[in-house]
């Protein structure tokens, strides 16, 4: 007789290996935390952090996407150092950095749902999905950042959105490619 955890606990098989899969990708989100390189003139660093969300939720879809952000986030606020370049704490959300942080759970979300919508994966849309993600990454970033830095607009896209655009397109690219070869 083969074991069936489904038996014992109610999950399928199916949703225990996403949630396998959520705990990787929240993981990941950890160790690109740890690539880290700092710019001038502004307090945000470039991480891998962007190019693992959205590949979460294209992959994982808006539920498992959106539930990796989150252990990830609860992670960093119980005190483990997944957050740039090994911070932690509730602090780091209310920092200027705390956006992004937040931006992370919804644009998993939306890219997921996204790709729920329009389940044939391809490059294009993938690209497209990952877009609307990213977006949201920029707008809740930009927000936090201008509030808690007391930046005007323009500042704040000089600061925290301008210096990120063409790393995160090419980061988008590759994911939206990896994204193309794989489904859970």
């Amino acid at each position: 007789m083969v074991y069936n955890p489904s038996l014992d606990t109610g999950i399928s098989t199916g949703d225990l290996k996403k949630m396998v899969f959520a705990a990787l990708f929240a993981s990941l989100m950890a160790v690109g935390a740890y690539v880290k390189i700092p710019l001038p003139l502004t307090p945000v660093p470039v991480t891998m952090q962007v190019f693992f969300v959205l590949l979460t939720g294209c992959i994982l879809g808006s539920r498992w996407g959106t539930i990796s952000m989150i252990v990830y986030l609860l992670l960093g606020i119980v005190g483990f150092p997944v957050f740039s370049g090994g911070s932690s704490g509730l602090g780091v959300l209310f920092g200027p950095t705390g956006g992004y942080l937040i931006g992370f759970v919804f644009a998993a979300f939306v890219t997921g749902k996204l790709s729920e919508i329009m389940p044939k994966r391809s490059l294009l849309k993938n690209s497209l999905h990952m877009i609307v993600g990213l977006c949201i990454i920029y707008i809740f970033g930009a927000f936090r950042l201008m509030q808690v830095a007391d930046l005007t607009f323009q500042q704040t896209m000089v600061a925290g959105v301008l210096p990120f655009i063409i790393g995160d397109a090419i980061s988008l690219i590759i994911a939206a490619f990896i994204a193309t070869r794989y489904e859970v």
